[in-house]
């Protein structure tokens, strides 16, 4: 689900995306194509040097400029083999499964992940860790502006604990909920095999039998979500949808690789964590689900502390971080000069300015002649893929520290560039001045810039007044990693 999430937003910027598998149920393949994403079945045994092999061919073949490997099979010989083969690499991770790294960027999600899981890795390879990278569906990104009603007692109970559920957690859930005054959706996978006595259980446990739902293979998780005032699910990676969504939840840990995941999420104030489903008391569960429905405050707590935790821009800072290496970026040259005038004159661009009125030609020749010779100011032309400049980014320094100033031209526009260039600049002034504080200032009414500043991780510093106009003020401090 993570890689469709980045498939999806892929493909909105423009991009193709094709997943290749050596295993995939039934399921989720006809999901793939559903969402018009074609497959491609691979006769390997997974994490292989084989698999490796055949994936950097079938990667060639189709043109791709990035493979995603994402499983607890590869190791370190697969991502070797397809570097080896001139491919980028993406590997999405959850605790540093594998011996080393050389991947070009490891993604870690999840709220304990940090750098001292990925010591051993390649001096190229880059860390994408915590939450503000967690991957959600377009689906749940419709949701972003919308706002949870959190009502004094909660009655709407959601009920997800994965699509196969082998031990019949949910049947335990069930039989937690029972004598409760609630309305139920409880949502398991088609190829569940408790289905009957899921269903038997819905009629015979509850007193009244309309009060509870049992859906198959939703396409609506969103909608569910939003339907309801508390969740009861796995301790996987749902917990991040659940939190983007603001609602509140109880965790169950299904394997072993949720201990963590539900756990400090729990710490962090969002989920209230039932531990493992083996050991899972169904008098403690009816409790601690009973406590929850009637405490207002805490459900309150829970939603904001969830939607601050992820906030729904984390697939576009991957496909932000994928996209920067693309970017060339030279300094600007004196025949850049013209071309720069006419990217500033651009009436989209002044209405976003400080100074919104049309820039003369003899105030842009002597102006871009100061800068040419400044000593403190680091002023860079962007180039795409082809070599065409798409865009520019300037730095003015004082005191180790520099106020930004970016700005693409017109056909690059809504394509991801933005934050690329955001990124790519920084990089790039960091390793050619002793700055360590970049400053944006950014006119409250220009969302654009605001969510481009937002994915390139730009803090929130509050506002400014900017020439006579209130400002967002956004502030990126050098990493000591």
């Amino acid at each position: 689900m993570r890689c469709l999430a980045l498939a999806q937003a892929w493909r909105q910027s423009g991009g193709s995306a094709i997943f290749a598998s050596a295993e995939i149920p039934a399921a989720l393949e006809a999901r793939l194509a559903g969402e018009g994403f074609q497959s491609v079945r691979l006769s390997v045994t997974p994490g292989t040097k084989e698999d490796a092999a055949k994936t950097g061919e079938t990667a060639k073949s189709q043109n791709a400029s990035w493979i995603v490997a994402d499983g607890y099979n590869f190791g370190l010989d697969y991502q070797r083999i397809i570097k080896a083969a001139g491919l980028r690499l993406l590997f999405p991770d959850d605790y540093g499964h594998a011996e080393e790294y050389v991947a070009d960027f490891v993604l870690n999600q999840n709220l304990t992940a940090n750098a001292a899981l990925y010591a051993r890795r390649g001096p190229h390879t880059r860390l994408l860790l915590g939450t503000r990278y967690v991957l959600l569906r377009e689906e749940f990104l419709r949701w972003k502006d919308w706002r949870r009603e959190i009502p004094p007692v909660a009655r709407k109970v959601l009920v997800t604990l994965g699509g196969a559920d082998p031990d019949n957690v949910t049947g335990k859930v069930i039989q937690a909920l029972r004598g409760l005054d609630v309305e139920v959706k409880i949502v398991i996978g088609g190829s569940n095999p408790h289905l009957e006595q899921l269903r038997s259980q819905e009629s015979s446990v509850f007193r009244d039998p309309s009060s509870v739902t049992l859906l198959t293979d939703v396409t609506n998780m969103p909608e569910l979500m939003a339907w309801a005032d508390v969740a009861v699910a796995a301790g996987g990676s749902t917990s991040w949808e659940l939190a983007f969504m603001g609602l509140p939840s109880l965790a169950i840990v299904l394997a072993d690789n949720q201990l963590e995941v539900a756990a400090s999420l729990e710490r962090a104030g969002v989920t209230i964590n039932l531990g493992e489903q083996k050991r899972l008391k169904i008098e403690g569960a009816t409790e601690t689900v009973q406590a929850l429905l009637a405490d207002h405050s805490r459900r309150e707590n829970m939603s904001r502390r969830g939607r601050q935790l992820v906030d729904g821009l984390g697939v576009q800072r991957v496909l932000m971080r994928m996209r920067a290496p693309q970017l060339g970026l030279r300094r600007a040259q004196a025949e850049d000069s013209r071309l720069i005038w006419g990217w500033a004159n651009d009436p989209e661009l002044r209405a976003a300015s400080f100074s919104p009125e049309p820039i003369p030609w003899e105030n842009h020749v002597r102006w871009y002649a100061g800068k040419s010779v400044d000593p403190l100011c680091f002023f860079y032309v962007a180039t795409n893929g082809c070599g065409q400049p798409i865009g520019q980014v300037r730095f003015e320094l004082a005191n180790h520290e520099a106020v930004i100033s970016v700005s693409l031209a017109p056909a690059a526009r809504g394509k991801g560039y933005g934050a690329a260039l955001i990124v790519r600049g920084i990089e790039q002034l960091f390793s050619e001045s002793g700055a360590d504080l970049v400053h944006a200032y950014i006119k409250t009414d220009n969302s654009t810039s605001v969510r481009a500043f937002e994915k390139a991780d730009f803090e929130d510093a509050g506002l400014k007044t900017i020439r006579g106009d209130q400002a967002r003020h956004f502030v990126f401090r050098r990493k000591s990693t």
